[in-house]
């Protein structure tokens, strides 16, 4: 198996954890654990398609990415302020 193979696997593997876990109530989608499924699944498979030069599926996975941070972020600053 090609290194570009692993990673697009292992990445696309945490991004249907995280929708799986959300649609079956097992994960909430305003979860600490979903944006992290998100964010490691987006980088993955960033790279994996980088490295199979797939130009599509990099912008792809590079705006899920983008994506996750921006609702990572949320979630951290919304857990603050609840705390705070």
């Amino acid at each position: 198996m090609s290194s570009a193979t692993l990673f697009s696997a292992l990445g696309v593997s945490l991004i249907l954890l995280a929708f799986i876990g959300s649609s079956f109530n097992k994960i909430s989608q305003t979860s600490l654990a979903y944006w992290l499924l998100n964010l490691a699944g987006g980088i993955l498979s960033t790279i994996g398609a980088a490295l199979m030069a797939s130009v599509p599926f990099v912008v792809l996975e590079a705006v899920w990415t983008v994506a996750s941070v921006i609702g990572l972020a949320k979630h951290l600053k919304t857990d603050q302020v609840k705390k705070g």
